[in-house]
């Protein structure tokens, strides 16, 4: 619940004020820069924070006001009571801003959903200030939830704010990948805080880089099919995004897969998708030996069904990726899907028995002329294809 500004509590000048039927234009303009007469720095900045929510020639001031904030109004603010909405109203400009954060962060009102949508959209250093809280991030999981899907959060604090998660049995469902996370994570050892960026952090933070100005077309892989051997090579474009990824720790890979597409909160309170797309990394990941991490591919934001169609006929694949597919009711109503997986000698046998009852007789046909179709499948598609014929 996204806290309010209470207009009854503020003193009787502020109420006229942000009355615009009892306070003047040129007042509001005023009081909109932060600069109302007689009021006390708590009260012009919650002056300030209404007049922003406010439709009229006002609010664009007060907007900029609150993006711009002088040191003076937000000091002078700070050392005194606010209400909760006054501090959500600031966490979007606090956001970026570490000194500013701090204070914020440790004001008494400050309300756990303001720091929630603080660290879906902060900077590094204000996503290190909100992870150090671990009672906040306890009572209020989803901190947990918007830090680890918060792009500049470093790779060891998301280690170390999920491993608290995973301790303590929180529920982090809004990380689509939070199962294979937690099962990646048993057994590693999670590393203290440091004043700067580990090892790890670079590695994970030089992968993102790659991979987020990697383009591939719609028709593209990060692998191709060498034409003297058969096997799958990575392409020359992928190669420095491959070597990066192939040293990567599994949670690593997971996370950089549950990132699929980042998502920013603007200063509107509003959620916004970025124009990238991670789709080289969901490629390597699908195909990755660790099963936790191919599987997180398929959860990947911005997995599509054309992707999911050329994932179900790979024979390099673990058994697990294509099992998943088969037991989602989305991705098996393309008959495409339920096709390769018929072909596929690595789906789980029910399943292809299962998919084996929708196909065409023309496709049941292929299936017994492919050398590659398991023994089993052909003469299931055998016995369905005398049972039509009687």
């Amino acid at each position: 619940m996204v806290p309010s500004i209470d207009v009854t509590l503020l003193a009787p000048t502020a109420q006229r004020i942000v009355n615009p039927s009892s306070a003047p234009n040129a007042l509001r303009a005023l009081a909109a820069r932060g600069l109302a007469p007689g009021l006390r720095p708590g009260d012009a900045l919650a002056v300030v924070c209404v007049l922003a929510l406010q439709d009229g020639d006002a609010a664009p001031i007060a907007q900029h006001t609150l993006a711009n904030l002088p040191d003076p109004l937000f000091l002078g603010a700070m050392a005194g009571d606010l209400q909760p909405g006054v501090l959500h109203a600031l966490g979007p400009s606090c956001a970026q801003n570490a000194a500013r954060a701090e204070q914020l962060l440790m004001h008494r009102s400050v309300h756990n959903t303001t720091v929630e949508e603080m660290a879906a959209a902060c900077n590094e250093a204000v996503a290190e200030l909100i992870a150090t809280n671990e009672e906040r991030m306890l009572r209020h999981p989803a901190i947990i939830e918007q830090l680890y899907l918060n792009k500049s959060t470093r790779m060891s604090t998301a280690d170390r704010i999920l491993e608290l998660a995973i301790r303590h049995g929180l529920d982090c469902s809004a990380i689509k990948t939070f199962e294979q996370a937690k099962q990646a994570l048993l057994g590693e050892l999670i590393a203290e805080p440091t004043e700067g960026p580990s090892f790890d952090d670079v590695q994970f933070n030089t992968a993102h880089t790659i991979a987020e100005t990697l383009e591939l077309a719609d028709d593209e892989d990060t692998h191709a099919v060498d034409s003297e051997t058969g096997e799958e090579r990575v392409v020359f474009k992928a190669k420095p995004l491959h070597a990066v990824w192939s040293e990567l720790r599994g949670p690593a890979k997971i996370r950089l897969l549950t990132l699929g597409t980042a998502k920013v909160v603007g200063p509107d309170g509003k959620t916004h998708s970025q124009s990238y797309d991670l789709k080289a990394i969901r490629q390597l990941g699908v195909r990755d030996p660790n099963p936790l991490v191919a599987v997180a591919a398929l959860k990947s934001p911005g997995m599509n069904d054309s992707e999911i169609e050329r994932i179900s006929k790979m024979r390099n694949v673990c058994e697990e990726v294509l099992r998943d597919i088969a037991l989602s009711r989305n991705w098996t109503r393309s008959y495409t899907v339920k096709l390769n997986l018929c072909f596929n000698p690595r789906t789980p046998l029910a399943h292809a028995l299962t998919f084996l009852q929708h196909l065409r007789d023309s496709d049941l046909k292929a299936l017994l002329k492919s050398k590659d179709v398991r023994g089993d499948i052909q003469g299931a598609a055998k016995r369905q294809l005398s049972k039509k014929a009687k």
